[in-house]
Parts: C-alpha cells; structure tokens; sequence
C-alpha cells in the first residue's frame, strides 16, 4: 500500500495528526471509512503501522493522499489538501459539469448507481469540493439544457404528473422513518427509468413539463438525500447536482434553494465550512429566497446560520438564527407549500439551531434545543433524525461532564434505531462510543453496559 521513498519524516502530517489529537490506531479507522464510501476496497486491510510508516517517509499509494487528506478534513473542520499533509495526490478527482445534458446525466448516474462495478467507480471519484462552486446566475435563467429526442417517446399529461408526485411523496416518508439506506435502489430505478422516460416525452402544455421536470428534481435530491445520510457522499454530491439543474429547467428557484441547502449541509458536515457559506448563500439568493414559502425560507436560513458558525461567523449565524425563526413564525396553514418541506416545524428547527449552538460554543443553549426537538417531534414519523438527535444530544451533555445523563439519552437512542438503515446515525453511536472511552475505566456500570450495547449495535449493522 505504499511506495518507498527517501525517508524524510512528514512533519506535516504529523503535526496535523497531533491537531486532530488522533492516535494512528483512529487515523487508520477514519481513513478506512472515507475509504470504504469510495469504493476503495484496496485499502481495506490499512491500520496503525500503515499510518506509522507514512509519517516515517512513505508515501502512500493511489487515491490514498486523497483519502486522508478528506479524513483529516473531517475531524478537524477545516478543508485540508494532499499537499498540506506533505503528501501529492496521484490525480484531480473529476468534477462536475454543470453544463453536460441533464437527462444523460441522470440516466448515466442511475446505471451508475445500481451496477456494482461502475458504482465503486463513481464512488472512487470522491466527493468533490470544486464542485461546490456552483454557478452564477445568469446560468440559472438560461435556455434547458436536456437534448430531449422526442421520437416515439410518449405523451405526458397531468395524470403521469400526479403519480410521480405521489410516488415522490411515499419515498420522501419512506426516508424520514427508515434511514437513507432502506429503499435507495427502488428510487433510483424508478427516477432512471420510468421519471426519465417522462422527461423524454412530449407534454400536452408547459405548465406540465415544468411540473415533471420540478417534480423530477425532487426525486433526484431525494437520492442524493438518501445517500448523504448513508455517507455515500460523492453519490449524493452528483444527484444534488442533477437534482439542482432539473430545477433550473423547470424555472423553479425554491426547489434550486431547497437542494443547494442540502448542498451546504452536506460541506458543513463533511467540514468543507468556507464552501459551505458560499453554497449556503447562494441557496438563499434572490428568487431562490423570494419565491420559497416562509417554511422554506426558515429551512434555507437556519442552514445559513450552521454554515457562518461552522466557519466562525458568530455574529452573522446569530442573526441568520433569527431570521429563520421569524420566517418559521410567519408560516401558516394556508401557506402555498411545496411537499418537500412537511418534516420541518419546529422540532426541525430546533435540531438546527442546537448543531448551530455547538457550533458557537454555547453548550448549554445546545442542549436545551436538542431537548426542544426531541420533545416536540413526532417520533413515530421521523424517527431517523429523532435517533440522530438524541445522539448529538447525548454527545453535548457528555462534553458538558453530565455523564449520567448522556448515558440516558444515547440509551433511548439505541432503543430507536431499531430498524433504521442510516449511516449518520451509525456515526453517531461511533461517537457514542468515542464520548464513553474516558469513563470506560472508571468502572461506572452504566458506561460499561452502554458502551459494550453500542458495541453490539456496531456488530451487528457493520457493512
């Protein structure tokens, strides 16, 4: 797995190790989980003395820089590259044009998608933080870009309309209780196939194909969606990306805000924080903003405000915050809303808000925010981000010393995550697990119980 090299220790990466305050034992696990989203099963046996010996003066091999630079990346919430960790990488991932036929695209993307071998080549491709240099808004108004053939194809009237958006809606709900990786594949074949056959069809007036390819783009965020939450995050990357064009060709902004928001939070996460504002903002730009419901608007705002305090904005996060509440505020029954935002009251808010809170440090505010949302969603029908919630809550209150408490709450989260197919909250019994390890020799009977349960809940979902 690595070349050898005139061994000059790589005191770049070695610091940067010490900033992450990893040991090469949690270098090697981290590598090994951006590794395993990639497709990169080459890596697959990478541990400790692999770690040790790049240090040493090895280099590694293949997409290897790349893959550590991304887990660093992650762990230290700042963007770091190949060369900073004093290592080059073997080639560009390539990136995404904006500009290539939508409906090719998506077909390629499915196929993609579904077959084993060309999906480990897709995922090989990385996520890519080029990318999320979305374009400008005179490409926004532009003429479609999807080549339709149109020759045979069939015609398309309000009736076809109404069953994708049916269907859009029962996959939507499928995902809010299980879990982005429960169903993904039948989603993607029906986007790939029978949505894209509607694209290529011939509608009976504009306001249909509009409706089609609107309701197409929420399909293809969906997928991305789904994938994002199971951390396959080049995939999810690529369907934002076709998601956000069928919107531009449907003329509708809102749903463009709404997929370039998820864009933004999946750079947050990923820590990626300075792109993330520039996404962020550019999802609440203009007629993106302007045109959303109140619901929307609050959603696409309290996004903005993670990604200001995620890149250390305070004072602009706090007033975003602000903004999103008074938009949440301002909605009513009555409002013309989109489907897509039915998960996001006030629960939603809430959990937004804590992962701002973190963020900026108040610990405190966090927590109570975390036990808004976990108090006043319907667990039943969004039980993913409820088991996701109770995590995070859990993690804040061990980092605030409140160890019985944490335990409580990761306790309830396990009982939740029965049934659920998530790789965010597989993450977060991880971190559950990383939060109990200072306590683990305390011979505290709770932590034991819980940390050897976590254990067991890792066996057993382990992919």
């Amino acid at each position: 797995m690595t070349v050898a090299r005139e061994r000059q220790r790589n005191v770049k990466l070695a610091a940067l190790i010490e900033e992450a305050n990893w040991t090469h034992a949690q270098v090697a696990i981290a590598f090994g989980r951006v590794a395993y989203e990639r497709g990169a099963t080459e890596f697959a046996s990478i541990g400790r003395s692999h770690v040790s010996k790049w240090i040493a003066g090895y280099t590694p091999s293949g997409l290897a820089p790349a893959i550590l630079a991304e887990a660093l990346t992650r762990q230290l919430r700042r963007t770091v590259t190949p060369d900073e960790i004093g290592l080059t990488a073997s080639s560009t991932p390539p990136g995404i044009d904006w500009n290539a036929d939508t409906l090719s695209t998506l077909v390629d993307l499915g196929r993609g998608t579904l077959d084993v071998e060309r999906r480990s080549i897709l995922r090989a491709a990385g996520y890519s933080v080029a990318a999320l240099a979305v374009p400008g808004e005179a490409w926004w108004g532009q003429a479609p870009l999807t080549k339709a053939s149109n020759a045979g194809s069939r015609i398309v009237g309000s009736g076809d309309l109404e069953a994708v958006r049916e269907t859009v809606q029962l996959f939507t709900r499928i995902d809010q209780r299980r879990g982005g990786g429960h169903a993904k594949a039948a989603v993607v074949q029906y986007l790939a196939s029978d949505v894209a056959s509607y694209l290529n069809g011939t509608y009976t007036d504009e306001t249909i194909r509009r409706g089609m390819f609107s309701t197409a783009g929420e399909l293809a965020y969906l997928v991305g969606w789904m994938a994002f939450d199971n951390s396959e995050h080049a995939i999810a990357q690529r369907y934002f990306t076709v998601g956000a064009k069928l919107a531009a060709e449907a003329r509708d902004p809102a749903l463009a805000g709404h997929i370039l928001r998820a864009m933004a939070h999946q750079a947050v996460d990923l820590g990626h924080h300075r792109e993330a504002v520039h996404v962020a903002e550019a999802s609440i730009a203009g007629s993106r903003y302007q045109e959303a419901s109140p619901r929307e608007r609050a959603l696409l705002g309290v996004v903005h405000a993670r990604a200001l305090a995620a890149d250390g904005q305070k004072s602009q996060a706090a007033r975003a915050l602000l903004r999103a509440e008074d938009d949440l505020r301002s909605a009513t029954p009555d409002d013309d809303e989109p489907g897509r935002v039915f998960f996001f009251g006030e629960a939603s808010l809430a959990h937004e808000t804590a992962c701002t809170l973190r963020d900026l440090g108040d610990v405190q505010g966090s927590i109570k925010e975390f036990r808004r949302s976990v108090r006043t969603r319907k667990a039943a029908t969004f039980t993913r981000t409820h088991a996701v919630t109770l995590g995070y809550l859990g993690a804040v209150q061990a980092k605030s010393g409140a160890i019985d408490e944490a335990c409580g709450t990761w306790s309830e989260a396990l009982n939740v995550m029965d049934g659920i197919h998530s790789g965010r909250a597989l993450q977060a019994v991880r971190d559950m697990r990383s939060g109990l390890s200072n306590y683990r020799a305390k011979g505290i009977r709770t932590v034991n119980e819980l940390d050897q349960r976590a254990a067991r809940y890792l066996a057993t979902v382990a992919r």
